[in-house]
Formats: C-alpha cells, structure tokens, sequence
C-alpha cells in the first residue's frame, strides 16, 4: 500500500498528512515522496549554460503546492496596507506603467541539498536549480510609490495564489520584503508579467510574478495576487519557519536571503545514460561554463582538473550592463588518457569564495559547494 495513504489520518485532519522536517537516516535513500517532488521541480540540463538567457522551458522549476490555473481577463493584482490610496489592477492597468527588463539569473534556495550528507528531506537537488531570463514588468517602487507609502509601513508582504499544506500549516504562498528592499533602485525589484520577451508561462508565474535580483528563488512569489504593506514584521510560515539557517529544528535560526557565489561548468564531452560520467577524447579542450553572486560582482573563476588539488585562473567574459546576470568563463585544458575529475568556483567582489566542502545545515539551503564532474579520457 502506498505510505502515504498509510499516514492519513482517519479522522480526516492534517495529523499525519503533513510532516515535520526531518534529516534522512546515514543508510536512507531517495524516498518515493522526494522522487515525486523530482519530477514535478525540473532543473536546467547543465548543456543549458550555453545559452546566455535561458529558454523558458529549460530554466529550473520549484512550486511549492499546485500550479494554479488562473484567467488573466479576471485576475487583479491588490496593493493595500499602510498606503494612502489602495491599488486594484488588471492587466491593461499594470502594463499602462512604462514597462522595464531586467536579465536575473534566479537560483533555488536549496540548490546542492542532495549531496549533503545527512541529507535533509525535501526536493533533492544536484547543483541544476538554476537559470537566467528577461523579466519585464513595472518596477514595484513605482506601484508603491502610486499607492503612496504610509510612514509606519515597514514591511511588503506578497501573496501568491498557490495554496497548500506544509509541516500541519495550511496557507496561500507569502513571503516579505523591508521597506528598503522593496523599494531599492539597485537591486530593483520587478512586479513581472513577461519572460524572454513573452506572455510567463503557467509554471513561472503566469500571470504575474514577483522578480527579487540577488536573492534564492523562495523571494520571487509567483502567481502574485497582493501586497500588503504592514507596521510590523511578517512572521508567516514561509518567512520565519521555512528558509532559515539552523543546525536544530529547536533554534530560530537566520533568514536565507541572497544567492551565495557559484560556478557551474557545462559538461565537456558526452555522457554515459545512467552515471552521466563524460567521455572525451585526448587533445585540446576548452572549459566553459557560468558563474553568479548575489552578493557583489563575480570577480574571479578558477578551474581544477584535478579534483581540486590544483587550481588555475579561468577567463571571465567582460562585465556587461546585466548586473544581476551570470558571467561567462572559459578555460583551456589538454586532455589524456585516464580518469580526472573536474571542478570550478567563483569568488566575488565581496570576497566569499565556493567552499570544497560544505559546512551543513539542516533545511539544506546555500549549499554552493564546488561542482565534481567525472571524465574518462579514452586512449589514443
């Protein structure tokens, strides 16, 4: 019998139905729950790093609940609170404000949890939850600034129309931004109804989706459908008991907030089905691949071809325009006949650096250890 017909509770009530966070035991494998999220939340096929924005239908997926199914004729986005004049706006009312586009590279909170060890138990990704659009919108400064901000507002809470369970809590997705966040010119935060230049597909937003460059994927509330402005902190579920760094389930812990550096490397070669290992043959190669902070300006990538015994300086393309954008990297490498494994990390301007180890925490977020990939250089 399936397990989780086995948990629901006969009474009809969540007891049973929605179940503490909890680590997986040493010797536990993918359970049928995590494979079941695996294949709703896709990731971006690392071959995909070629491309400088991502096509829609490759750049990563999480939804937390179901993906709603909404009319955009009938859909109106609210904003209330602490303003002077409350906002209702259909669609023609939204894009009647100059439109802007911003190029974001967007990145799961919990990107690298699969590889910890205890794993936590929820969506296990590799290193794929990633990817980088054009999102076009209204700057939210300019809506809050329409609605005029009261002076006691603090905080912009923003409620998306994905609705569900989570650890025994019902609720509509929400999270918070400060004031401050809100309404900074840079990073600017984008109240976003186009990707790559076309109407947001159902599973990135549609029809309209909050953009925050800089920060994991849990801050761009999709399918958003209010924002509230308050006097006092937002303490909702996904902001003060989700994404928090914590070492026990009895700490509070603090908040996940902005995307730490990483490198990804586009796979040389081609790969084997099942163990992905790749396979090239012996001469000249060249090494490419991304790299994003959402912290400060990625300033420096280095490539191992070693496992990480030693290191080399890859070639960053110049900073362009898109700041909040990943940058290209290229490196040359000579391959031989044997087995080697291949690594890169970022370092940026603020000085943090990808860890070769990751230090662990119990939700699994910001896991931005190196990337390993396997290779066989078959003989001449």
């Amino acid at each position: 019998m399936d397990s989780r017909t086995d948990q629901v509770d006969s009474r009809g009530s969540l007891d049973g139905v929605s179940t503490p966070g909890r680590v997986a035991d040493p010797t536990e494998g993918i359970s049928h729950e995590e494979l079941a999220l695996a294949a709703r939340n896709h990731g971006l096929p690392l071959e995909a790093l070629r491309y400088d924005v991502t096509p829609a239908g490759l750049h990563y997926i999480l939804t937390h609940y179901d993906i709603p199914v909404l009319d955009s004729s009938a859909w109106t986005l609210t904003v209330q609170g602490r303003v002077r004049t409350p906002l209702t706006l259909d669609p023609v009312a939204l894009r009647s404000f100059p439109p802007v586009t911003h190029r974001v590279t967007m990145e799961c909170a919990g990107n690298g949890r699969a590889h910890l060890t205890p794993r936590p138990v929820s969506q296990p990704w590799l290193v794929e939850a990633v990817g980088t659009a054009d999102w076009t919108g209204v700057p939210l400064r300019t809506l809050l600034a329409e609605a005029g901000v009261e002076q006691e507002a603090v905080e912009a809470v923003f409620t998306g129309a994905d609705h569900g369970v989570e650890r025994g809590v019902e609720q509509d997705y929400q999270r918070s931004l400060t004031l401050a966040d809100a309404t900074a010119a840079d990073p600017e935060v984008l109240v976003a109804y186009e990707m790559n230049g076309a109407p947001l597909p159902p599973q990135h937003g549609h029809p309209v989706r909050l953009v925050v460059p800089g920060w994991y994927g849990m801050a761009h509330v999709k399918w958003l459908r209010e924002i509230t402005l308050t006097d006092t902190p937002f303490t909702g579920f996904q902001q003060t008991v989700a994404y928090r760094y914590r070492q026990s389930p009895d700490e509070p812990g603090t908040p996940v907030t902005r995307i730490a550096p990483r490198a990804l490397m586009i796979p040389p070669g081609f790969p084997d089905f099942m163990s992905r290992t790749r396979v090239v043959r012996p001469g000249p190669l060249r090494l490419e691949g991304r790299a994003w902070s959402g912290r400060a300006p990625v300033t420096r990538v280095e490539v191992s071809t070693d496992d990480g015994h030693t290191w080399d300086e890859a070639e960053l393309a110049p900073q362009d325009h898109h700041s909040w954008s990943w940058r290209h990297w290229t490196a040359p490498w000579t391959a031989v006949p044997g087995t080697h494994v291949l690594t890169a990390r970022a370092t940026d301007a603020a000085g943090d650096t990808q860890p070769v180890t990751q230090p662990w925490n119990r939700g699994g977020f910001g896991n931005n250890a190196v990337q390993r990939i396997p290779v066989v250089c078959l003989p001449q």
